[in-house]
């Protein structure tokens, strides 16, 4: 049985941070129903090749679609009498949209008691950013996360990961499962919000250890501390590299023996640990020398059969075509009625005792009719709001 069989959210969100709450809460199974404009999710917009819209794609599988004009009062009504049937909102709208809209949470708890509301923005709802627009890279630069990234002397760099939207996604969805346990209980619901500044912030409690709160960590680019750091490798391609990272005794051992140099276990430049660092270009030239006769699965597989970790840096190519990956099924295809076979990710986590088996995104306005039917909408009025263009 799926793990939140049971659960109904009403999905009012765009674009990635709020949609990878609901999606995650989906892949759970839930039964989540995304509620879209006549326009549709601007997520839809943001294309990748060919036409093909892998964004949305990748953030709304397993979700049921419908299109409601919440614009119009009728639309808006409309969407007051489904929320007593759903036990959670979830929304991540600009600051202001669901003011404008008079869908707050005391609107809501009076359509529905026990509703369990849920709001994502990027600075929260209060303090002196709260009114400022955010993405997630405006998020990780407001939570520190360009200002650790890059090289020493180089300008702030920004991080590739959207963790400031799927990062934030994840938190929230916890938060919802933990509030929706409590509802099991007592059952009452509850007004959630999250700041995505916060949520990235909380990725930062590894940085700057040396000076917590006191001082700004520096950049130090790929290298942390001896032996850490990226090395080319055969082949002379962009992404050839293979990335070591050296934290015990034990894993120093195993290094120095399997690039066959075991003489470095006892040299004296390498013996201790400051004299790796006073020695560190010495010693990436002659990690470099190895590396270098190696492929980056190559090196990858002896130094980590040896107990050393270290990982080939895949591009985002390669994360379709590991054998690893591959093996694990990370990459499912599904037939979409529009698109064909698409490729789409699936949830990391895998749970024994939840079978959810992956659906694709819907189409615009794909379930509205069904799920209006479920919820006892009569056909005669469903007809008269898609006729007034209040339901798509």
């Amino acid at each position: 049985m799926p793990a939140l069989d049971g659960m109904r959210v009403l999905d009012m969100t765009q674009y990635e941070a709020g949609t990878s709450c609901t999606q995650l809460l989906a892949w759970l199974g839930a039964d989540v129903v995304k509620i879209e404009s006549p326009r549709g999710d601007p997520g839809r917009g943001v294309v990748a090749a060919a036409g093909l819209p892998q964004y949305f794609l990748n953030y709304n599988s397993n979700k049921r679609g419908i299109v409601i004009d919440l614009a119009s009062e009728e639309g808006r009504d409309l969407l007051l009498r489904m929320a007593p049937k759903f036990d959670v909102f979830v929304e991540n709208y600009g600051p202001g949209v669901i003011e404008k809209l008079n869908l707050t949470y005391d609107v809501m708890k009076k359509a529905n008691p026990s509703i369990i509301y849920a709001r994502l923005k990027g600075f929260g709802l209060s303090g002196p950013y709260s009114g400022f627009p955010s993405y997630d890279w405006v998020a990780q630069a407001s939570a520190g996360t360009f200002s650790v990234t890059g090289r020493a002397g180089d300008p702030p760099t920004r991080p590739g990961p959207t963790i400031g939207d799927s990062g934030t996604g994840a938190q929230l969805a916890l938060s919802i499962t933990a509030a929706y346990v409590q509802k099991q209980r007592t059952g009452e619901g509850q007004f959630i919000e999250i700041s995505m500044q916060e949520a990235v912030t909380l990725f930062m409690r590894t940085l700057g250890l040396r000076t917590w709160g006191e001082a700004p960590q520096e950049r130090t680019g790929n290298a942390r501390g001896p032996g850490t750091d990226v090395y080319p490798c055969k082949g002379g391609g962009e992404n050839d590299y293979l990335f070591v990272m050296i934290v015990t005794t034990a894993q120093w051992d195993a290094f120095c023996m399997t690039i066959g140099m075991p003489e470095l276990i006892s040299d004296p430049r390498f013996e201790t640990q400051r004299g790796r660092f006073e020695h560190g270009a010495e010693f990436f030239d002659i990690v470099k020398e190895w590396t270098l006769q190696r492929t980056k699965h190559e090196a990858m597989k002896e130094l980590g059969s040896a107990g050393v970790p270290c990982s080939a840096t895949l591009d985002t190519y390669e994360l379709f075509t590991d054998p690893h990956l591959s093996e694990r099924g990370m990459v499912e295809e599904l037939d979409h009625p529009e698109l064909g076979t698409v490729k789409v990710m699936r949830m990391p986590a895998l749970l024994s005792g939840s079978d959810v088996p992956m659906e694709v995104a819907p189409t615009l306005g794909q379930h509205t009719r069904e799920v209006l039917c479920e919820l006892d909408f009569s056909e005669d009025e469903l007809e008269g709001l898609f006729d007034r263009g209040v339901l798509g």
